[in-house]
């Protein structure tokens, strides 16, 4: 594999995670107009509809096989990641979210050692991780000392991380079949979206358009649609593809770090010495994971 599209790889990976951890705040602030089932909905709707405009052909699948991972992806990347991720921010702090969804490399270097032989990792992941994981609880608390837990909020964050390292895993499988990313992409969506509408009457689903008759809602949908849906989730299926599924993984340790960073610039939160501590305990996790020379690049 040439280094140009390894770096492609890295890149994507990093501006994946740069867009999401921002989207946690756009989240938020839509919950205040609308559920965690309506900001799904319409997010993914648009979502499709602009991975439709930008690549309107279908691809064909060989077999039934082929088709359920597909299915299966939707229904972890999409329909139930979102389900647990936004319920859990409607629960809990979105502080307490992003520390939670940040154990999810764990999950996918647990599961890469039993069903992806291909993604193998050394000690030096584990080192990795459990020095970033101090440094992102560093940063969560930010000097206050005081984590305020909601039981099924903090679950359904742990979910999210789960599922997601279950679609990540599958990705990895579905990029070996050659197809355009955008596509393939397109399709998972279209699966993610069908799987949701069984959930819809659970959650108490009603249309109501009137909360984007202000300009900050319109736009923060906008943003989770196009850029933190359909691009990012086309990214990410990069990333995976060339960098692996373990490979891409440690990237979500930085979502913590983008989101204090982001709300000391605009948010104009302080940011203390506790927290400082945490960037660099990250970082430098994520340079020991990243010497997990062994993982395999597509």
């Amino acid at each position: 594999m040439s280094e140009q599209k390894i770096i492609k790889g890295h890149l994507s990976a990093f501006f994946t995670i740069f867009v999401w951890a921002i989207a946690f705040i756009s989240i938020k602030v839509l919950l205040k107009d609308f559920t965690p089932i309506e900001i799904l909905l319409f997010r993914l709707i648009l979502a499709y509809f602009v991975l439709l405009a930008a690549s309107p052909h279908f691809i064909k699948v060989n077999n039934l096989k082929e088709e359920l991972l597909f299915m299966v992806a939707g229904f972890c990347g999409v329909t139930l990641y979102f389900i647990f991720q936004n319920s859990a921010l409607n629960l809990t702090q979105a502080s307490n979210v992003s520390v939670l969804i940040s154990i999810s490399p764990f999950f996918i270097a647990i599961l890469s050692k039993f069903f992806a032989k291909e993604d193998r990792f050394q000690s030096s992941f584990f080192y990795g991780f459990g020095i970033s994981i101090v440094g992102i609880f560093l940063i969560g608390f930010n000097g206050n000392f005081v984590l305020k837990l909601n039981p099924l909020g903090d679950i359904l964050a742990i979910l999210s991380a789960f599922v997601w390292a279950v679609y990540t895993l599958i990705m990895k499988k579905i990029s070996s079949l050659n197809l355009s990313t955008i596509q393939f992409t397109r399709k998972i969506f279209f699966y993610g979206l069908l799987l949701l509408l069984p959930f819809l009457k659970i959650f108490g689903f009603h249309l109501d358009l009137s909360g984007f008759s202000t300009l900050p809602n319109l736009l923060n949908i906008i943003f989770l649609g196009f850029f933190a849906s359909a691009l990012c989730l086309v990214t990410w299926n990069y990333a995976v593809s060339v960098l692996g599924a373990v490979n891409t993984s440690v990237y979500i340790y930085l979502i913590p770090i983008i989101t204090i960073i982001f709300s000391a610039l605009v948010l104009k939160e302080k940011i203390t010495l506790v927290a400082l501590l945490g960037v660099l305990l990250i970082l430098f996790g994520l340079y020991i994971s990243g010497r997990n020379t062994k993982s395999s690049q597509a």
